[in-house]
């Protein structure tokens, strides 16, 4: 009788704990609901009509929008532009920060100071640093064409061409992310137990045996959680783009056109809201595969593929 009593009352404290937590979640679930999910439906049910700001769904036209898209020759150039920078800047901002954490991963005296260095580029907004690199880049009184000009090289109009500008844009990218990639990867690295380095260095493996053997194998969660987070933040670029960009000698509508400004000019420029709304889910449809194509790829342990492959 008392084991029994015993189990109702540990069992009743499960169940009042479990409602807690329940009723604890519902004002952050429908928070997210109404600020997520909700605009998210709403810019699918408006990529279905010819629509403006002031009427949203003023006349349905089915699959027209998405139609259209794919005879769309600016469409096309800022989903090109936009996959080049995603991909340059999520294989450097990784590869960089990564190699500078592995720099880091001993803890020194300045160590501290290194990490602040290259952490300020991430707490710094966007629009400031767009500004600033603007500056450096520009043609006539920059500092990148004052440097080069000690070579005897002449100035370059950086953000003025497409080739130019969409570089100029990734290097100050990097730039900016080297630092929160770079913090990630330093929690992994020194999560490694040192046990298995000093096994290692006994059994007489050298540093990079260390590193390929060792490091980059437990890292791969992390890894794998870095390189999405950067693929989804530059495929949603837009704020170096617009500033940097816009407004350049020769390119009225921007240098680079990347598929966030491609919505951004069609819907506040010639209030083409559904059209835009089906831009945006064509890029929500990109981002959701390609996490899924890097979670199916960077998942899977290598003893498990093995097994497979056998």
């Amino acid at each position: 009788m008392k084991r029994e009593r015993h189990s109702r009352l540990l069992n009743r404290m499960a169940r009042q704990r479990y409602l807690f937590v329940y009723c604890a979640l519902i004002p952050i679930v429908a928070m997210y609901a109404l600020l997520r999910i909700v605009p998210i439906a709403q810019n699918m049910l408006y990529s279905f009509f010819d629509s403006s700001i002031g009427n949203p769904l003023a006349e349905f036209v089915g699959l027209r929008n998405y139609k259209e898209l794919f005879t769309d020759k600016l469409f096309g150039v800022s989903i090109r532009n936009t996959t080049y920078f995603a991909f340059f800047v999520t294989l450097c901002g990784v590869l960089t920060a990564l190699f500078v954490a592995l720099l880091l991963s001993r803890p020194t005296r300045l160590s501290a100071l290194y990490e602040t260095a290259f952490f300020l580029p991430v707490i710094t907004p966007m629009v400031p640093v767009a500004v600033v690199w603007k500056w450096i880049y520009d043609p006539t009184y920059g500092l990148l064409n004052y440097i080069l000009s000690w070579f005897g090289i002449q100035p370059v109009a950086w953000l003025v061409y497409p080739r130019t500008a969409l570089l100029a844009i990734i290097i100050m990218s990097v730039w900016k992310i080297v630092g929160y990639n770079m913090i990630i990867f330093l929690v992994g690295i020194r999560d490694i137990p040192e046990t298995y380095i000093e096994a290692a260095m006994i059994d007489g493996a050298s540093k990079f045996q260390i590193l390929r053997k060792i490091t980059l194998p437990l890292l791969r969660p992390i890894l794998l959680l870095v390189i999405v987070i950067t693929t989804i933040n530059s495929y949603n670029v837009f704020t170096q783009v617009f500033i940097m960009t816009s407004g350049a000698q020769g390119a009225p509508g921007g240098a680079v056109r990347t598929l966030v400004f491609d919505i951004y000019e069609n819907a506040f420029r010639y209030f083409k809201t559904g059209y835009a709304a089906a831009e945006a889910v064509m890029l929500l449809l990109i981002i959701l595969v390609l996490t899924a194509i890097q979670f199916g790829l960077g998942g899977k342990n290598p003893k498990q593929k093995r097994r497979v492959a056998s």
